[in-house]
């Protein structure tokens, strides 16, 4: 009788769980910040001199929390946003952002539940 303990079978369950974590563990990007420049045709925007993306996955909201949409966004708005950091080289992806009346100081923070 034989038993092997390093099979395909391992390797492969290995490999699955190791490609799982790896999602798992994507960096988020969390951050308030200006608009510097957007391209609302190619879906391309630069916050504090960060570029970012959105998809049609991509959630739009105003400072209550309410949905909103895109073509509200302009140079110049504060905005909030929760995304995915990518790899180098590549844009973040936004998941939701948040349109803000202005710069919102870290004791005012807590009327915003999306930024704690």
């Amino acid at each position: 009788m034989k038993i092997k303990l390093f099979g395909k079978e391992v390797v492969l369950i290995v490999c699955f769980v190791l490609f799982l974590s790896a999602l798992t563990f994507a960096e988020e990007v969390r951050l308030q910040g200006v608009v510097m420049e957007i391209n609302l045709k190619i879906s391309k925007m630069v916050v504090n001199e960060k570029t970012f993306v959105w998809n049609s996955d991509t959630k739009f909201f105003d400072e209550k929390g309410m949905p909103t949409v895109v073509e509200k966004l302009k140079v110049k708005t504060w905005v909030y946003i929760e995304g995915e950091k990518a790899k180098k080289g590549k844009p973040n992806t936004i998941q939701k952002i948040y349109f803000l009346p202005g710069y919102i100081p870290q004791g005012e923070r807590g009327k915003y539940p999306f930024m704690q």
